[in-house]
């Protein structure tokens, strides 16, 4: 599995380049970047300290929906619960969620918003869950830098081995199901702005690997009765 962080449009370069040295401390290489040039600034390369690399082959995008578009499963970070998701994660909780999901997903990312205010609803709508770090107080908060730096060392935690690439039957299975439980909403009468249809969505993206398996099952069973109809 491999891991992706994602700034949607940082503002200061001090923050890029120490969230770059925070990815490389804890042993990830995968930098994306939405809608800035933050790092490409001098004051980055000071803070990212031996980590410039991360800083020269990160990967540029106009759009976060641009950044996501290989990924099989997105994680998005709050500071802050928004009434656009029902269900928030508490940071220590991510690994397991990962883990329950085995080799269903190749591709993860985990978004960042702006310093200033965060990731909007329109953004975390394109995340499968959205999660937060608990704090004893609400304010000062997290800055950009050690939000990162959190998310990080709790990735950091997770066991799995590289697969080889060959190896994409499950990850296809997670994106069928997807594929299917649209299809099936959209036969049986749900639109997509409805609050259930996104709410089924949402309990979707937490499934386990098992769980998939048997809910694909189901579908299959749900659409060829829907075809005789």
């Amino acid at each position: 599995m491999k891991i992706h962080f994602i700034l949607v449009e940082p503002a200061v370069p001090e923050n890029v380049g120490a969230a770059a040295r925070a990815i490389k401390t804890m042993g990830f290489t995968s930098l994306r970047l939405v809608n800035t040039k933050a790092h490409l600034a001098k004051e980055a390369g000071w803070l990212a300290h031996a980590s410039n690399e991360i800083l020269e082959n990160a990967q540029e995008f106009d759009t976060l929906k641009e950044a996501i578009q290989d990924i099989d499963w997105i994680i998005g970070t709050s500071a802050k619960k928004r009434r656009v998701n029902e269900d928030y994660y508490p940071s220590h909780k991510i690994n397991q969620l990962i883990q329950a999901k085995a080799t269903s997903i190749n591709k993860l990312a985990i978004v960042f918003g702006r310093e200033e205010s965060g990731l909007r609803n329109d953004e975390l709508k394109l995340c499968d869950i959205v999660t937060s770090v608990p704090m004893k107080t609400t304010y000062p908060s997290l800055n950009l830098a050690q939000s990162v730096m959190v998310y990080a060392y709790i990735l950091s935690q997770l066991n799995y081995v590289e697969k080889n690439p060959d190896q994409k039957t499950n990850r296809d299975e997670f994106n069928i199901l997807k594929s299917k439980t649209k299809d099936i909403l959209h036969d049986i009468g749900f639109k997509k702005d409805s609050a259930i249809y996104n709410r089924i969505m949402e309990r979707l993206m937490i499934l386990g690997e098992t769980d998939i398996h048997l809910l694909l099952s189901i579908e299959h069973k749900i659409q060829e009765m829907l075809k005789n109809k």
